[in-house]
């Protein structure tokens, strides 16, 4: 009997031991997958039931050891685990873009054959932990749009072998490291922007002959003299000094040499060539309250030398032009509904009174103006005359919209726009897009109904639209308050202008961005605006604002537009997609005339997102401003962006600068200041220096906090 029950028992033990046990690196993978959570799936393979984490996704292994970890763009959200330390064979960590937080663990650093380390795009914060200095054979260290603080550790000249260092958009305070420009001769690459560094520049970093593109200690507080020693860098590097507190003659040697003066403003000490502000012994030094050299007007509102003074805004119009505009309207609206019943009689009408009901009923549904024969018909079977709803919610149809009372709101290279209000009471807006383009109806379909998808707060929606042979309507929700353009600068005519408060332009300021981040990291296509300016942003009841005529160039040129802005064609396109409908001629035309276009733009490159920044940031310094896009200074003119330039350059009393509506809210100079530097970021010239629009709201987000 004994023997059966041994035999019974070893039978059982059998079953219930595991086939295989995962390796003690597998363990430690598995204690990051339990820390964090991951939206999407992207760590579902990594199993207890595997011999060792080779096959699993993000996992390198070299000789069944675990060499590298990588899983950006993957929404992670957690902490990292100090174990990961304990992979002796690791070389490569890829996070970026993700929203890990916590601070770095001092023992990830136990991996000291760590070659790069890569952290960007999440929220980790904290000091940066002494023990980087035992990673001898960094390479690679990206820890960019972070939190981190505290200074930079000393230890990190040890890292020789390092050659790209990016530090950027974070708040690391203190002085750079002793030695850091003799030790760390291997650098390539260097950003250490957007941060609070403090103390002189280094005069060992001209030492860094290996350095390549741009060297950029731009938005910080360095302070004191420019090292002539910097002449010393490859001449081909860009040094971006922009937006410190630096002081005295900028050396004339080197790499420092004809170079313009963007790469200096923001310094109100500094002085000599390629400034405008000539070196005298009396230079001040720079202090950290007048890092920005501008602001109001000093003259009265109607100076005669401010050929936008807000006189033109209050100033009312002679009784004779108030009666020729009166007539004027009632004669537009008279014309306006003899075009209507004309097209009701012809189309809409009723013929004898033996027609069938079925007749009469179909004939409405069809009354619409500009419609063709019913003989033609459209390639792909599409009913003609449908109004289609892109929302659950459109209780209305075609023939409640018809019946509607409508007002011409405005017209524009891509149709006329009407204000349209139903029986019920609700308010719309519809654009009608114009004539021709039968036979795209399925692009027309794809594109407006991806466009209908987009839900946020600060996107005007899209409710419904009309496709005919020779009638396209694009039905939005109706915004109330007017555009942006008309909130800034007032209208021509109106009497009676109310100045927006800064805590309004900032709530403005803050929702655009929040409406851009939608579309560049949310929307299902991330898409590009392409022609962001202050007419097509809508204000709400309660001044937030709507970013409008996404996609419409797209649409328009589909339907058989003729849209007159190259920006426009970008709108409704995947970044990598570009039409070929304009000519290089036209399209630089049309750029040149808009003055919120990036310059790169003009070269008819891909549709970037980085085009949205600039555009935004323009809009951003009209908004601090008061000035219109075109700016008359004597008798030349400027764009908005280059009159800021020669404003930082002159050293303009911020007085001079600001919107002179903006006296009252002079306890709050500093976060204008603040907000003109987010808006100065974002009209860099190159696009890779300009912020996401990600880091644009986070830093607003972080303004708005600060003097809440």
């Amino acid at each position: 009997m004994l023997p059966l029950v041994l035999l019974f028992l070893l039978l059982l033990c059998s079953h219930l031991s595991p086939v295989t046990s995962l390796n003690a690196e597998g363990s430690v993978l598995l204690a990051l997958k339990q820390s964090i959570t991951d939206p999407e799936g992207s760590m579902s393979n990594w199993n207890f039931s595997d011999e060792n984490p080779c096959s699993w996704n993000g996992v390198t292994c070299k000789e069944q050891s675990v060499i590298g970890i990588g899983i950006p763009k993957r929404k992670l959200y957690g902490i990292l685990p100090s174990s990961l330390g304990s992979l002796s064979k690791l070389r490569h960590v890829n996070f970026r873009n993700n929203k890990l937080f916590g601070k770095l663990p001092p023992e990830l650093f136990a991996a000291q054959g760590l070659q790069s380390l890569v952290l960007y795009g999440n929220s980790f914060s904290g000091p940066v932990p002494q023990e980087i200095g035992k990673l001898r054979y960094l390479q690679f260290l990206d820890l960019s749009q972070n939190f981190f603080n505290g200074s930079l550790p000393a230890v990190i000249v040890q890292c020789k072998r390092l050659r790209t260092l990016v530090l950027s958009h974070n708040n690391f305070t203190g002085p750079l490291p002793d030695r850091f420009g003799s030790d760390l001769f291997s650098l390539e690459k260097l950003d250490l922007s957007f941060n609070h560094f403090n103390g002189s520049i280094p005069s060992d970093m001209g030492n860094l002959s290996s350095l390549q593109g741009t060297v950029d200690l731009s938005h910080n507080n360095f302070s004191g003299l420019i090292p002539p020693s910097l002449g010393k860098l490859p001449e081909k590097v860009y040094i971006d000094l922009t937006f410190n507190n630096l002081s005295g003659p900028i050396p004339q040697n080197g790499a420092l040499m004809n170079r313009g003066p963007t790469a200096f403003i923001g310094n109100s000490g500094l002085c000599g060539p390629p400034l405008k502000k000539p070196c005298s012994s009396e230079t001040p030094g720079a202090s950290p309250s007048s890092s920005l050299p501008f602001l109001p007007d000093n003259n009265p509102p109607g100076d005669s030398d401010n050929p936008y003074g807000r006189n033109e805004k209050t100033k009312g119009l002679s009784k004779g032009a108030i009666v020729g505009i009166v007539v004027g309207d009632v004669i537009g609206i008279c014309l306006l509904g003899l075009l209507f019943s004309y097209c009701y009689s012809r189309v809409c009408g009723f013929k004898d009174n033996d027609e069938s009901g079925e007749k009469g009923d179909r004939s409405r549904k069809e009354c619409f103006c500009f419609r063709k024969d019913e003989s033609e018909t459209l390639s792909e079977n599409v009913e003609q005359y449908d109004l289609v709803p892109l929302d659950a919610q459109v209780a209305f149809d075609l023939d409640e919209l018809l019946k509607a009372s409508a007002f011409v709101l405005g017209k524009s290279g891509i149709g006329i726009v009407y204000k349209v209000v139903l029986e019920d009471g609700l308010t719309l807006a519809v654009r009608r897009l114009g004539e021709g383009g039968s036979q795209r109806f399925k692009e027309f379909q794809t594109e407006v109904e991806a466009i209908g998808r987009l839900r946020h707060p600060n996107i005007v929606t899209l409710r419904a639209y009309y496709w005919s042979v020779d009638e396209k309507l694009l039905i939005y929700d109706y915004i109330p308050n007017g555009n942006l353009a008309t909130a800034i600068h007032g209208k021509a005519g109106l009497i009676a202008f109310t100045p927006l408060s800064w805590s309004v332009r900032l709530k403005i300021m803050k929702g655009i961005a929040k409406g851009l981040v939608y579309l560049h990291e949310f929307s299902p296509k991330k898409y590009v605006h392409g022609d962001l300016k202050p007419s097509n942003i809508l204000l709400g009841h309660n001044m937030e604002p709507h970013i409008s005529d996404f996609g419409l160039g797209r649409l328009a040129n589909i339907a058989g537009g003729s849209p007159t802005l190259q920006s426009n064609r970008v709108a409704a396109e995947k970044p990598h997609e570009r039409q070929k409908s304009l000519t290089a001629s036209e399209v630089s035309a049309n750029v040149l005339g808009t003055g919120y276009q990036a310059p790169e733009a003009l070269k008819v490159v891909k549709p970037s997102q980085k085009w949205d920044v600039y555009s935004y940031g323009v809009i951003l310094i009209e908004m601090i401003t008061g000035r219109l896009p075109i700016v008359h200074v004597g008798s030349s003119e400027m764009d908005l962006v280059q009159w800021i330039q020669f404003c930082i350059e002159e050293k303009k009393p911020l007085s001079d600068v600001i919107d002179p509506y903006l006296p009252e809210d002079a306890d709050k100079e500093e976060e204008i200041i603040a907000a003109l530097k987010i808006a100065m970021a974002c009209v860099h010239s190159s696009p890779e220096k300009r912020p996401t629009m990600r880091l644009v709201l986070d830093a607003l987000d972080r303004l708005s906090a600060s003097s809440d």
